[in-house]
């Protein structure tokens, strides 16, 4: 039986009843299922996706995730493109992407992408504008971080939430309202940094399925960002991952020596906008790079 042309399939939209499909094409394609992340990137954005002919859940998904005001966002972020492994290679994938370009109208693109993709999201009018190395492993960097008088480390509580997202804000350049208020139930850890009573920066270490996830890191400096990676190491048994910013090229030395090096790499991509909106400078690593 021949399997029927993508635009004669039906695009829907995805929600939280769909996870278990969207874990099972996750292992289709031999990816962790990670339920984590696609419970949290269904609950603060949307996702399309097709179901298979066959019965067989899904055909192919991804998940979308708008930033800034719900009516006109400055950007939607692109992430879980996944298309099952016996539909791989009959152009599924393009023409989900090209459903996502349709609709998004006038509002820019964003994506992380890998390698092996990369041909065919230029094609779709993706240019690379930055790279994201991730640096994996078992931080052993207790002791490692300078002392820095005035700096204090503690736990986000109800009333920094203002200040974070003031802060998040400032650094992404727009408002990320439904993804940073989730952080605390979705995350392990999440740490905010002070000195003389200013926030100076802010993390979270979320549990995936192999590793721990540093994820997002925001800080002042290359020595608060090293002082919020070792206090998030602590009491952590797995491994660690961070996905930095490879023009914090110090941040990078600094895990690369302690325990930390670079495993991959992937290509920051974006479609009508020439760069990420905000302060590069102070945005060490994004929450997950299925959410640029």
């Amino acid at each position: 039986m021949s399997t029927p042309a993508l635009p004669a399939l039906p695009i829907r939209p995805l929600t939280l009843r769909d996870l278990p499909a969207c874990m099972s094409l996750a292992y289709d394609r031999g990816w962790s299922p990670q339920e984590h992340t696609w419970r949290l990137l269904l609950a603060a954005g949307h996702g399309v996706g097709v179901d298979a002919p066959d019965g067989r859940g899904l055909l192919g998904a991804c998940t979308l995730t708008d930033f800034g005001p719900h009516e006109a966002p400055v950007f939607t972020a692109i992430g879980m493109v996944l298309i099952a492994d016996r539909y791989a290679g009959r152009r599924f994938g393009r023409r989900l992407l090209e459903h996502v370009i349709h609709h998004s109208g006038s509002v820019p693109l964003t994506l992380y992408a890998s390698a092996g993709v990369l041909p065919l999201y230029r094609r779709l009018g993706f240019a690379s504008v930055g790279r994201a190395a991730a640096a994996t492993g078992h931080l052993t960097a207790a002791g490692a971080v300078p002392d820095l008088p005035g700096l204090t480390l503690s736990p986000a509580r109800a009333r920094d939430l203002p200040r974070i997202l003031h802060l998040d804000a400032e650094v992404f350049g727009t408002d990320r309202t439904p993804l940073i208020t989730r952080l605390p139930a979705f995350a392990d850890r999440f740490l905010v940094a002070e000195e003389d009573g200013e926030l100076t920066g802010f993390a979270a270490r979320w549990p995936n399925t192999a590793t721990d996830v540093v994820g997002p890191l925001v800080a002042r400096d290359t020595h608060t960002a090293q002082a919020l990676m070792t206090a998030l190491a602590q009491g952590s048994p797995r491994p660690l991952r961070v996905d930095v910013d490879v023009r914090h090229t110090a941040l990078l030395e600094w895990l690369d020596r302690h325990g930390m090096p670079v495993l991959a790499t992937s290509e920051l991509m974006t479609r009508s906008l020439p760069g990420l909106p905000g302060d590069w400078t102070r945005r060490f690593a994004p929450l997950t790079v299925a959410a640029a």
